[in-house]
């Protein structure tokens, strides 16, 4: 039985006690609740499908309310783009802290409305209020909706033998850019400024909007894109155990096709995270027609958008291998984000003054 106290639901977890009860069967279901699989897809009309994703609304207020509500908007966006539809709106619940004030409240969602409105985003409704007990840097939830044609969506789950495996920005880009956000000063003490600076810098790459809205160009299922998924809890590493777990899959991957930057390696390196398990927000994971994949990759380019082949989809019975230095191993779930334990350990010596 899992003894899990924080961070996202381990499979196990999430088998024995959601999936087991998901309310009355629905025909237009089209995508269920499913182990990592970003969002829920129904059919609305003939030849239309919904993609719906839920997350958490995360601010945190010494971002700033612009950075914050950027971070907090995208974070529900990238899940719902991996779809491969258009972002069109979203439902939003506010359960704030008491003591934020209405000036407060005024610039945050002031903050939430642009980023939303940026992204063709329509907030449609929701839910505002402040209670006892409610606290940074989790404030409630949101529902994103993307809409649109239903032979043009795609989930983890249609990733096919064969298919290349490709992975933009690197790994840990989430977590790297939280610490440097967070904890600037005593960072800069360890890994220089300009590690900071760089470090600092990967916030705004925290979306895979971009390179969704590009496979979406680009081309999906038989004309290119066959899977997206989010690199969020558990990193790159747990983000491409739990496509092949999704698509019934096998797997081998390149860990040192994975590209980490070098200011990435010096902060996990620093706090103690493991880069491939860390979490990744900003990192999209696709799967692609081989020969398809350098199209994609160019594209993905022109954009301003790195990426590179990290591996191949394989048959089932191929298994889910990592190669580590020339040495395969079993690819396997990573457990809980190493994110969370150090992060929680310098915010409380943060707290303590130390």
């Amino acid at each position: 039985m899992s003894q899990q106290v924080t961070g996202k639901a381990t499979p196990e977890l999430f088998e024995r006690v959601i999936l087991r009860r998901l309310g009355a069967p629905d025909v237009d279901v089209l995508t269920p609740p499913k182990h990592g699989v970003d969002v829920g897809v129904v059919r609305v009309a003939d030849g239309v499908a919904m993609a719906l994703t839920t997350d958490p609304v995360f601010v945190v207020p010494t971002y700033g309310w612009e950075r914050a509500a950027w971070f907090a908007v995208h974070i529900l966006a990238s899940d719902a783009a991996t779809s491969g539809l258009p972002l069109r709106w979203m439902a939003v619940d506010l359960n704030l802290p008491p003591e934020l004030d209405d000036e407060g409240l005024t610039d945050l969602w002031d903050a939430f409305h642009r980023t939303c409105e940026a992204l063709g985003i329509s907030i449609v409704t929701g839910h505002t209020a402040r209670y006892d007990g409610c606290a940074w840097p989790m404030v409630g939830g949101a529902t994103c909706i993307a809409l649109g044609p239903a032979d043009a969506y795609v989930t983890p789950e249609m990733a096919r033998p064969g298919d290349a495996i490709v992975v933009t920005k690197g790994a840990a880009i989430e977590a790297t850019a939280l610490f440097a956000a967070t904890f600037p000063e005593r960072l800069a003490e360890g890994v220089g400024a300009d590690v900071v600076e760089a470090a600092d810098a990967l916030f705004e790459e925290m979306s895979v909007v971009p390179e969704a809205e590009i496979a979406r160009a680009f081309g999906v299922r038989d004309a290119g894109v066959t899977a997206m998924h989010d690199a969020t809890e558990g990193g790159v590493l747990g983000g491409l155990l739990e496509v092949a777990v999704a698509s019934g899959n096998g797997m081998r991957i390149e860990l040192d096709a994975i590209p980490i930057r070098p200011e990435v390696r010096a902060v996990c390196e620093h706090v103690g995270m493991d880069p491939y398990h860390a979490i990744s927000e900003g990192t999209l994971i696709a799967t692609v027609v081989a020969d398809r994949a350098d199209a994609y990759l160019r594209a993905l380019a022109d954009g301003g958008i790195a990426a590179a082949v990290v591996g191949e989809v394989l048959p089932a019975g191929a298994g889910r291998t990592l190669v580590r230095g020339g040495v395969a191993e079993p690819l396997e779930h990573p457990g809980l984000d190493p994110f969370w334990g150090a992060f929680g350990a310098w915010a409380a010596a943060a707290a303590a003054g130390a």
